[in-house]
């Protein structure tokens, strides 16, 4: 089961777990982490991006690393994605496809609580390569 930090498009954010997310599907189940029996249907057009973490509590004193440090072996393409509220997300991805609703890209930081991000390609505002 897959620990989510769903981010929203509106600003809000939802810990849970997940065993039903597909990057081809309109929704998916997500529980909540203190009661699995509380569910909610998450609508994939409403969200930002999708967080798989290690955990549901970071660590504060974490400095993330907002770009590369060296080249990650065989990990694809190295990305910055510019959100359309300024936030900036860099890291790999083996597919980028703006068509698509949307990829997965592995953080830059390889010490981030973030395993790896879905992100929802109509909350981008720009994609760039990264050489």
């Amino acid at each position: 089961m897959n620990r989510l930090v769903a981010r929203f498009r509106d600003g809000r954010t939802t810990k849970g777990r997940s065993t039903d997310f597909s990057p081809g599907k309109e929704s998916f189940s997500m529980m909540a982490p203190e009661d699995p029996g509380q569910v909610t249907r998450v609508i994939v057009e409403d969200l930002k991006a999708l967080f798989f973490v290690r955990g549901f509590v970071g660590d504060s004193t974490h400095d993330a690393r907002k770009s590369f440090s060296t080249t990650p072996p065989g990990s694809g393409k190295k990305l910055r994605v510019t959100f359309k509220d300024g936030e900036v997300f860099q890291g790999t991805t083996q597919a980028y496809h703006p068509d698509e609703p949307g990829f997965f890209l592995i953080p830059a930081d390889p010490d981030s609580n973030t395993i790896r991000a879905f992100i929802v390609n109509s909350s981008v505002e720009k994609v760039e390569e990264i050489s």
